[in-house]
């Protein structure tokens, strides 16, 4: 799957429920937070200081090896 730093972080968990493992190694609570229902990979990575191309490529990589 290619992420996108468009695509709303609820749409990436509900996809892949296990990728939650990624987001808390980038240390994001997203799965607590009521914003990842509207909120894109980038202006969450923006929120937290976060390289959105390192979360995706991270993200992508975990996919590839898990589903």
């Amino acid at each position: 799957m290619q992420v996108s730093k468009d695509m709303v972080i609820a749409d990436v968990l509900r996809k892949y429920p296990k990728a939650v493992e990624v987001f808390e190694k980038f240390n994001m609570g997203c799965v607590s937070c009521l914003g990842v229902q509207n909120e894109t990979l980038e202006k969450g990575c923006m929120m937290h200081g976060i390289n959105v191309n390192e979360l995706i490529r991270a993200l992508e990589d975990y996919i590839s090896e898990n589903y």
